[in-house]
């Protein structure tokens, strides 16, 4: 009966274990993972992550370039501000990549005229990503990355549903070829829309009438 009972246990973990697929998502040389789903990514000078788990389903992913160049007989260390992108994980193994960047004129060229970033996958298939420049206020924007992607999600809508990110205005606005807005999606995913975009004052406000209010 024991034997039987850990058997049965086995099978369940074992399925449980399958039903929850995951991919590695890894970097070239010289490109840093900063934030993933709103979370910093820790790593540090002497031990940069180089990779990370993600299971299936929507994520978005922050890095840069940051890399020792050439620059006359000199190296230098260059950095770029983040990017930002979203990446659909399906059960695929990728790795972001850049081209070959060995001088400092060819990499400030580069990064000026807009960055092509990749994703490569185990099966050689390639993937353009989409990424959006972030750019604070000041050099001192950029010390606390996670603070710096928190106010651009709350600017564009969106927010994180069980770890993966939602981009409530895709959810909720409908835009059609007319250019003219429809409201869609429920009651709730409007609301979540709305209060990412309210300001801390506008914010504390909804608080105290949602407190004055009975909604039992």
């Amino acid at each position: 009966m024991k034997r039987f009972a850990l058997l049965t246990s086995l099978a369940i973990m074992t399925l449980a274990t399958a039903g929850v697929q995951a991919a590695t998502l890894s970097t070239s040389k010289n490109i840093e993972l900063l934030v993933i789903d709103g979370k910093k990514v820790e790593s540090s000078y002497w031990s940069p992550t180089e990779s990370v788990e993600l299971a299936d389903g929507k994520h978005q992913v922050v890095i840069r370039f940051d890399g020792e160049v050439k620059n006359g007989s000199k190296n230098t260390i260059y950095t770029t501000r983040p990017y930002l992108f979203d990446i659909n994980v399906a059960d695929k193994d990728a790795k972001i990549v850049l081209p070959t960047l060995t001088t400092l004129s060819q990499t400030k060229a580069y990064f000026e005229r807009g960055a092509d970033w990749t994703l490569e996958y185990t099966d050689g298939t390639k993937e353009a990503l989409k990424t959006v420049e972030l750019k604070g206020d000041g050099f001192g924007s950029y010390s606390n990355m996670e603070e710096l992607v928190a106010k651009y999600n709350s600017k564009h809508g969106i927010v994180f549903e069980q770890g993966y990110a939602v981009d409530l205005e895709q959810v909720a606005v409908k835009v059609d070829e007319a250019g003219k807005i429809e409201i869609t999606g429920d009651s709730l995913t409007q609301l979540k829309m709305w209060y990412t975009k309210a300001s801390a004052k506008e914010k504390k406000a909804f608080k105290i009438w949602a407190a004055e209010h009975d909604f039992n």
